[in-house]
């Protein structure tokens, strides 16, 4: 963003920009104006030395026009500075009106057209890039150190010209990382979160530094097979975030192209501890959408049982449906599982032997319709025996239910779900992401 603004003013600026477009509408005309900022700090890392810096500001305003069953939108920068934004909307007000001399109706249009007012400010407590290389040297001293930071000030907006206003900025950091051993096997670790401490980074890089010398071992072979296994967080973020592109989306259940169809038509159920939830008090993501309605938190399995599916508008007015405030494409931006009574310390001994999955890789569906996944697992797998890790185990690819991994196969849930924010960077920082516990699972289906 040239001429750029802090985020105190962005608010401001976004705001005074809404009112001026609202001033140059015509009877009849609707707006419907959505904001996207950040301003970002981005480390690479290599053999623990910074590799690739940068830092980002930048915003985007995204102008919806409405007359009657006709829309038409289109986005620009912002500049910072107001006389140069408004001439920028004019030019983009003028091109929006000429396309909707040409354009047909909309037949699923559909917007909120209540007024409201919500803003979220959340400020963090983020590492300085400037100290931060030396921390990371420190930590990562003797290892090969291999991640990627990003962290900083996200910010989105919307304006609707019927009334409504909306603005969520928070203060973040995402932070993942990989140690490299000889051998080219690696164990991964992330850190995210609004409250940045050097004491836990420390401890999470050696906490994996810790199980290095077990990746010098011969690796275990293993036969295909169903194995008794534990899922980290991070491995079951894979297979749920997979799951949930399409899953929870009503649209697709509407079409009969849900991979949770079966279990939302009450033909299958799944253990009754697992409760699945959009759950928007986790602070993550904007409480409104670009259609204007404001988001609540959506459940969407309860006891194992189907509650909900996300609706956006347009599947709504297309499907006689309500909309309950989910993005246009109905996938869930903070979800939400419910823990369960293993705690952390106690993982290896409940799981006594079997696969300790700490990460899944190219995950994709096998069988749509049975909800059945395939991959290959990836970093820090590892052979555990008596409640010990005797050896790693090299990438393997699996093919299993999450109905049978959630349902007949589940035997415990951890306590302390871990939250696991959006790590997308293309484009633009995203917000959002998940809040997960481990799994440990009677059996998990190795092919080959």
């Amino acid at each position: 963003m040239q001429g750029t603004l802090s985020s105190s003013t962005s608010q401001a600026h976004f705001m005074a920009l809404a009112s001026e477009l609202e001033q140059r509408l015509t009877a009849g005309e609707i707006t419907l104006t959505s904001y996207a900022a950040e301003q970002s700090d981005f480390i690479r890392f290599n053999q623990g030395k910074v590799r690739q810096s940068g830092h980002v500001s930048q915003a985007v305003v995204t102008l919806r026009l409405i007359d009657g069953q006709r829309q038409a939108y289109a986005s620009f920068t912002l500049a910072g500075d107001m006389r140069t934004d408004a001439h920028t909307l004019d030019q983009t007000l003028a091109m929006l009106r000429d396309g909707l001399r040409d354009a047909s109706d909309d037949p699923h249009l559909l917007f909120d057209t209540t007024a409201w007012s919500e803003a979220t400010h959340r400020k963090g407590h983020l590492p300085s890039p400037d100290t931060l290389p030396a921390l990371v040297a420190q930590c990562a001293s003797g290892l090969d150190f291999v991640g990627f930071y990003a962290g900083g000030t996200i910010a989105r907006g919307f304006a609707s010209s019927l009334g409504s206003r909306g603005w969520y900025e928070v203060e973040n950091f995402n932070f993942s990382w990989s140690l490299f051993d000889a051998n080219g096997r690696a164990i991964k670790s992330h850190y995210a979160g609004d409250d940045w401490r050097d004491d836990v980074f420390a401890a999470k890089v050696e906490e994996a530094a810790a199980r290095l010398p077990v990746l010098a071992r011969e690796p275990r072979v293993l036969s295909p097979g169903r194995y008794r296994t534990y899922f980290a967080p991070a491995a079951l973020s894979e297979l749920i975030g997979t799951a949930s592109f399409s899953a929870f989306s009503a649209r697709t259940q509407a079409t009969a192209r849900n991979e949770f169809y079966r279990l939302n038509i009450g033909e299958v159920s799944l253990d009754p501890r697992v409760t699945l939830t959009e759950d928007l008090t986790l602070g993550i993501t904007p409480r409104f959408n670009d259609d204007g309605y404001q988001r609540q938190s959506v459940p969407l399995i309860e006891s194992g049982r189907a509650a909900a599916q996300l609706t956006n508008a347009r599947t709504a007015r297309e499907y006689g449906l309500v909309p309950n405030g989910a993005t246009a494409s109905e996938t869930p931006t903070s979800l939400s599982m419910q823990g369960g009574d293993l705690a952390q310390d106690d993982v290896l001994r409940a799981l006594d032997t079997g696969l300790y999955i700490g990460n899944l890789w190219y995950v994709n569906f096998s069988d749509r319709m049975n909800c059945r996944m395939t991959g290959m697992t990836r970093f820090a797998t590892f052979w555990v025996e008596q409640g010990r890790i005797v050896a790693p185990v090299d990438a393997m690819r699996f093919d299993d239910s999450l109905y049978r991994l959630l349902g007949s196969e589940l035997e415990r849930i951890g306590a302390e779900p871990e939250l696991l924010l959006n790590d997308w960077t293309w484009g633009e920082r995203a917000t959002g992401g998940m809040k997960l516990p481990g799994l440990l699972v009677r059996s998990f289906e190795l092919t080959l």
